[in-house]
């Protein structure tokens, strides 16, 4: 069974206007759920929009992140108040638990993404972590969200950090899924493939103008925050699970497991672990090519001020044990890390970034 996409997509300026004639039909008692304050004011549009449909509508937060405290606490007032959907309003967290409660209680998921830093409004996919934000595992869902509305107006609210971190998780979908799957012969896996090249170049070329540009009449910024939100995801609808993650996430998942006072972004770690991977394919797969990736990668990261190394993230590698770690996270028996096609080691982490860190390998 493969959930590829959302049933319905509303996309464009003003699309949470022409998604209410839907959502009327779809739910009567909708619960909206959000996160930060920095989204009260579109949520509260959406709350009155809803009100003003003579919908049953109530509002809840997440008090940490994608996880099972928060999403058993929202459960319970799903089921006491007799909702009848979620309307997951936020950012990729938000967008993850909004999912994953709908699926638990078989209701409508409406996903309503306000910035482009993940693909999470298309996905049948939910990351789980523990309140601190450590990651503990993804979970596959049985349908993607039955709506999802990809309002550009919302969008325009969001950081230009929200956006450059989508970019970053968005390129990922190439060079993770060309490594992991280009043997596989199912023809559906193969052009999903294909699309995350296009996406790559997509964003190579528009990703700078999108995110130093104005939102009015800059197809550079349509396209993008359009690559990151939706193209993403269709690439993973299509693909499935063969079209998988690779050594960017699986060291994103462990430099998650290191607890720091800043808090960064699901793209801004991805980037690295990007980088990470790529030095990685040339130290143990003799891929001559990934360095001009990396110097291509480069480029374009530090236009988008996003961190390009795991010391830029906060966390000095070489102190508290921090190496070991993220290498035996990274490592773990159920780790992405093993998709590739040659061998990892716990060793090989550490020293790759150990290399990294202290610039013997030049970035």
């Amino acid at each position: 069974m493969q959930s590829i996409s959302p049933e319905t997509i509303y996309r464009g300026n003003y699309a949470w206007e022409k998604s209410l004639p839907q959502i009327t039909k779809l739910t009567k008692s909708p619960l909206i759920l959000g996160r930060g304050i920095y989204t009260n004011k579109l949520r509260s549009k959406i709350f009155i929009d809803l009100k003003k449909q003579n919908l049953g509508v109530n509002s809840a937060n997440l008090q940490f992140d994608c996880c099972y405290e928060d999403i058993s606490r929202v459960k319970e007032i799903i089921l006491n108040n007799n909702h009848d959907s979620v309307i997951a309003a936020g950012g990729g967290k938000v967008l993850d638990a909004g999912k994953y409660i709908a699926d638990c209680l078989n209701i409508p998921c409406i996903s309503v993404p306000l910035s482009a830093s993940t693909c999470a409004g298309w996905t049948a996919l939910s990351n789980i972590y523990t309140k601190d934000g450590q990651f503990i595992n993804d979970v596959a869902l049985t349908t993607c969200p039955k709506i999802l509305v990809f309002d550009h107006k919302f969008i325009q609210t969001a950081p230009s950090r929200t956006l450059a971190s989508g970019i970053a998780d968005a390129l990922a979908k190439w060079y993770e899924s060309s490594i992991t799957s280009s043997t596989i012969e199912d023809g559906l896996v193969q052009q999903a493939i294909q699309i995350s090249r296009v996406l790559r170049d997509q964003l190579l070329i528009d990703g700078e103008k999108a995110f130093k540009g104005n939102f009015e009449d800059n197809p550079s910024w349509r396209n993008t925050i359009e690559a990151c939100g939706l193209t993403a995801g269709l690439v993973g609808g299509i693909g499935g699970e063969k079209c998988r993650t690779a050594a960017a996430h699986a060291i994103h998942n462990a430099i998650t497991q290191i607890i720091t006072p800043s808090k960064f972004l699901h793209g801004e770690i991805v980037g690295v672990g990007l980088l990470l991977q790529l030095r990685l394919e040339e130290m143990k797969n003799k891929n001559k090519l990934a360095d001009q990736s990396i110097k291509q990668l480069l480029v374009l990261m530090k236009k988008l001020n996003l961190p390009t190394t795991i010391g830029q993230l906060g966390i000095n590698v070489f102190e508290n044990n921090n190496l070991e770690k993220i290498a035996d996270f990274t490592c773990r028996d159920t780790s992405e890390i093993h998709f590739l096609p040659f061998e990892i080691q716990k060793q090989d982490i550490v020293e790759l970034i150990t290399n990294f860190e202290q610039q013997k390998i030049k970035t």
